[in-house]
C-alpha cells in the first residue's frame, strides 16, 4: 500500500517562519469598468478563522484500519472587523518553499450581525494544494453574504507530499477521501460544533471543486466511481487479484460514501474536474444528478483533458448545467497567482501559471461567474441568473456577454446542457 511521508521539518519551519516576512500582495487594483461586474467586492467586510474537524470512523488507507481523520479548514464569513488584523495566508510551494500572502479578510473578526441565515460554500483543492489556494474566491463570496470553508485535504497538501521523491504518495488517499471530506465539512458547518452555526442557512449549500476536488464533487453530488482492475493496480501497485478486488471495492463508492446524495447541496462548481479522461464515473449515475452545475475548463487542459471534462458535462443529467471554456487555457484555472517563492523553478511555477492567460483575469472571471451561479441557485436572484449566458455562444460574438466589459469580453465560450444531450448515450 502507498505510504504518505509527511515533511515534519518543513511544517515546523513554516510555523516558525510565519511572521518573519511581510505578506505578499498578489493583486493590483484595476478600473472597475475594466472588470467583470460581479468581480467587485460585496457589501460585507470579511472575517477568517481556522478550525479543526475530526471525522470519526474513517479509513486509514495506508493500513486499512479505521481511524479518526483530522481536517483543517479555513472559514470565511461576513464580519465586523473591529480591532482584528488583516489576514495572512502562510503555506508552501510543492518544493517546500514557504510564502505568506496578504488577504483582504480580517483574522478572527467577529461575525457580522443582521446578515440573516447565510448559505454555505465548501471549496475543495486539487492534488496537491491547500485550503487557501482559492482564497481570492472565498473572500469574494464571503463579502457577498456566504459562509465559505476551504479544506486542507489530509494526505493531499503541498506540505505532506514530497513531489520530488514521492509525488503519488497521497494519491490513493485522495481518491478515497476527497468526496468524504467534502461531505464531512458540510456536516460540520451545519452542526453546533461550527463557530458559525448560528449564522448558517441549514438548507442551502454549494460545492466548489478544482481538479481532484472536482473529481470528489461529482461523487458528492451523486455520481458513482467505476475504477477498473487495471487502474487500481496502476494507482496502488497491488498485484494480487484479491487485494485488487478489495481496493476496487473501497474506491467504487457513490454519493461521498453515503446511501444517497445530500439534498442540501444545491449548486456545484467544477473547475477542471479530473477523471473523465479515464471514464472513471458510471454514466448512469451521472445522468441521475439533478443538482445545478457549472463546469469551468481550459480547452488545452493537459491534466484532466478537455474532452474528458466535456464528456462529464454532457453525461450529467442536471437540466441546469453549463460549461464555461477559457480558450487557450490549460489546467491552472483556479489557483491564486504564483507567489515569489514559486518563481525559481518550473515545478513550482507550473502549479499556478497559465501560458496564454493572465491568471488574475481568470481569477476575476471566476469570481464573476461563480457568484452569478451561486446567487442564481442558492439565493434565487433573478439579476444574477441573467448574467449566465444561455445556449451556445462565444463571448466575442455580437454584443458579447452581459456583465463583461466589451474590450475584455473575449477568449471564452459557453454551452448550456439539455435533456437530449445528457445521460449515457
Amino acid at each position: 500500500m502507498l505510504t504518505v511521508p509527511i515533511r515534519i521539518g518543513v511544517l515546523f519551519g513554516l510555523i516558525s517562519w510565519s511572521g518573519a516576512q511581510a505578506a505578499e500582495q498578489l493583486y493590483d487594483k484595476i478600473p472597475a469598468d475594466a472588470a467583470p461586474v460581479l468581480s467587485q467586492p460585496g457589501p460585507y467586510a470579511v472575517g477568517v478563522r481556522t478550525s479543526k474537524i475530526e471525522i470519526a470512523d474513517s479509513l486509514q488507507v495506508s493500513s486499512g484500519q479505521p481511524y479518526t481523520r483530522p481536517l483543517t479548514v479555513e472559514l470565511w464569513y461576513p464580519a465586523t472587523p473591529g480591532k482584528a488584523v488583516p489576514a495572512q495566508y502562510q503555506n508552501q510551494t510543492r518544493s517546500g518553499k514557504a510564502f505568506s500572502i496578504a488577504g483582504t479578510a480580517f483574522r478572527d473578526a467577529a461575525p457580522a450581525t443582521g446578515s440573516g441565515a447565510l448559505p454555505v460554500v465548501v471549496i475543495s483543492h486539487g492534488y496537491t494544494g491547500y485550503r487557501s489556494l482559492m482564497f481570492y474566491l472565498a473572500e469574494h463570496l464571503a463579502s457577498h453574504g456566504y459562509i465559505v470553508a476551504g479544506i486542507d485535504h489530509t494526505d493531499s497538501t503541498n506540505a505532506e507530499v514530497d513531489f520530488a521523491k514521492a509525488p503519488f504518495s497521497g494519491f490513493f488517499s485522495t481518491l478515497y477521501h476527497r468526496a468524504r471530506d467534502q461531505q464531512a465539512t458540510l456536516n460540520y458547518l451545519m452542526s453546533a460544533k461550527s463557530p458559525l452555526f448560528a449564522h448558517t442557512n441549514p438548507d442551502k449549500a454549494g460545492l466548489i471543486g478544482y481538479s481532484m476536488g472536482g473529481f470528489g464533487a461529482l461523487s458528492t453530488l451523486g455520481a458513482c466511481y467505476q475504477f477498473p482492475d487495471a487502474m487500481v493496480q496502476q494507482l496502488t501497485g497491488a498485484s494480487q487479484p484479491a487485494q485488487i478486488a478489495a481496493l476496487r471495492t473501497q474506491l467504487n463508492s457513490c454519493n461521498a460514501g453515503q446511501v444517497k446524495a445530500d439534498p442540501r447541496w444545491q449548486a456545484g462548481i467544477l473547475l477542471a474536474p479530473w477523471g473523465g479522461q479515464y471514464q472513471l464515473f458510471d454514466p448512469k449515475s451521472l445522468a441521475k444528478i439533478q443538482t445545478p452545475m457549472l463546469f469551468i475548463a481550459g480547452d488545452q487542459d493537459d491534466i484532466s483533458g478537455y474532452q474528458g471534462i466535456v464528456q462529464l458535462f454532457q453525461h450529467s443529467g442536471s437540466p441546469a448545467r453549463f460549461l464555461l471554456t477559457y480558450h487557450g487555457a490549460r489546467h491552472n484555472i483556479a489557483a491564486h497567482p504564483a507567489p515569489m517563492a514559486a518563481r525559481d523553478s518550473e515545478g513550482d511555477y507550473g502549479h499556478y501559471a497559465e501560458p496564454a492567460w493572465d491568471i488574475r483575469q481568470i481569477n476575476r472571471l471566476n469570481q464573476h461567474f461563480v457568484l452569478a451561479m451561486l446567487d442564481c441557485q442558492l439565493k434565487q436572484k433573478a439579476d444574477a441568473c441573467k448574467l449566465l449566458p444561455t445556449g451556445q455562444s462565444r463571448s466575442d460574438e455580437g454584443k458579447g456577454w452581459t456583465g463583461l466589459p466589451a474590450r475584455y469580453n473575449t477568449g471564452m465560450s459557453w454551452q448550456q446542457g439539455s435533456a437530449s444531450h445528457s445521460g449515457s448515450k
